[in-house]
């Protein structure tokens, strides 16, 4: 993140998440992006190959890699508090890390975001989850 948050900053785009992924010999790094109006393709290459040539001088993955730019999309998953509060209100998938009442997977309405809890409305049952508890959540989009 420290190296890629700078390269955001400078092209006025905000950093939304990162993901990597070691897959055998080569891993994947994703990087998601966002700007207000949105993100286009040309964003994402101009912001690639700037990420590209810094990642290419300081190495800091070892081994073979595959750089991917992404916009977050409709269904856009949710790294941090700020970013779950954008959408209390809306659906989320949520998936933890350890089971809650012999399950991992709650999808339902996202009511709050308090003192580091997520509070998720299911089937007219409130849960509070910690946000450390929380392997990974997606907006669901609406059409």
């Amino acid at each position: 993140m420290a190296l890629i948050e700078p390269i955001a900053d400078a092209m006025a785009l905000e950093l939304w998440g990162v993901e990597f992924f070691a897959r055998g010999k080569i891993s994947m790094l994703r990087v998601y992006i966002d700007r207000n109006g949105g993100i286009g393709i040309d964003h994402c290459e101009q912001f690639s190959r700037q990420l590209g040539a810094v990642m290419d001088v300081e190495d800091p993955i070892q081994g073979e890699y595959t750089l991917e730019v992404s916009s977050p999309g409709l269904d856009r998953p949710l790294y941090s508090l700020r970013q779950y509060g954008q959408y209390v209100g809306e659906i989320i998938d949520l998936k933890l890390r350890f089971p809650f009442e012999e399950r991992r997977k709650f999808k339902g309405q996202l009511k709050a975001v308090e003192s580091g809890d997520i509070v998720l409305v299911v089937d007219d049952h409130e849960y509070m989850f910690p946000f450390e508890g929380i392997e990974k959540a997606r907006v669901v989009p609406r059409f």
